[in-house]
């Protein structure tokens, strides 16, 4: 099959903690977190374009396409690497909006990477995660491709081997905006930071998640429900919530119990980016 042809997985990341442990003079977040991938995410389809333009063929509701991050990694790798060649570019959506799980980020690096091979740019992994970080502080995680304890403002990273676990994840029906919530003034912004070796999976919580709850209920009464099968946490800046379970029939019994007015999935973690040969 032609790479053409193929369809390119755009998986979904949750944070199994998120720590703020500091501030820049710039204002950046300084942040330790542990990023793990989900079997569940977009799908990204590219077909060529002689005009040298970059179109998005499914442009999302309330979003500009130029503004679009799927539209601004394939410009920015276009201009990088001085390519004159366009694309038309398709995604099929699966990843919420504002939901903590990385889909914006996701799909940018998916760009990125499908792009790259298209047309035979070759950058490394390495550059390709300098041109993410241009685009979002999520981006250099799906590049880089494998789980990772990540510092910084997320792009250095340390990788972990973590155990085969399934997923919950819960879906409310709001969209957090990541800049909302690292701008309340009650946000720690001094936790403590610790070392990668030091770490363990079940440590720590994620700081965001008591201002997501405050600002967005909805998140706090789906942390409630999914706490009764154990402990549960936000991902990243919100809204969705996960728990972990030993195997895929405990987490499904749990999604069958779920109330009609609520959503979610069931996924595999994966400790690698289905795209990692790629970089």
């Amino acid at each position: 099959m032609s790479l053409w042809a193929r369809d390119w997985p755009a998986p979904a990341k949750i944070n199994l903690f998120l720590h703020v442990v500091g501030r820049r003079a710039d204002g950046y977040h300084l942040l330790q977190t542990a990023f793990r991938f989900l079997d569940f995410g977009d799908t990204l389809r590219f077909s060529p374009s002689a005009d040298g333009l970059i179109h998005l063929a499914t442009p999302l509701p309330g979003v500009p396409p130029e503004t679009d991050l799927t539209v601004r990694a394939a410009s920015r790798l276009q201009s990088a690497a001085g390519v004159c060649q366009g694309v038309r570019i398709e995604l099929v959506k699966r990843l919420p909006m504002g939901g903590g799980l990385g889909g914006g980020s996701s799909d940018a690096a998916t760009v990125l990477m499908a792009l790259n091979r298209l047309w035979g740019i070759g950058l490394s992994s390495a550059e390709l995660q300098r041109l993410g970080l241009e685009l979002g502080a999520d981006v250099p995680i799906f590049l880089h491709g494998r789980s990772a304890f990540a510092e910084g403002v997320g792009e250095r990273f340390t990788d972990l081997v973590l155990a085969p676990v399934w997923y919950l994840v819960l879906v409310p029906k709001v969209q957090v905006p990541t800049a909302a919530v690292f701008a309340a003034p009650d946000l720690p912004r001094n936790t403590p930071s610790c070392s990668p070796q030091e770490w363990r999976p079940g440590q720590g919580g994620n700081d965001l998640e008591a201002v997501a709850c405050r600002l967005y209920p909805e998140v706090a009464r789906h942390l409630e429900w999914l706490r009764r099968f154990g402990p549960a946490r936000m991902s990243g800046s919100g809204a969705c919530v996960f728990s972990e379970f030993a195997d895929q029939a405990a987490a499904r019994a749990a999604l069958a119990l779920l109330p009609p007015d609520m959503t979610g999935f069931v996924a595999r973690g994966l400790d690698r980016h289905p795209l990692l040969e790629l970089t």
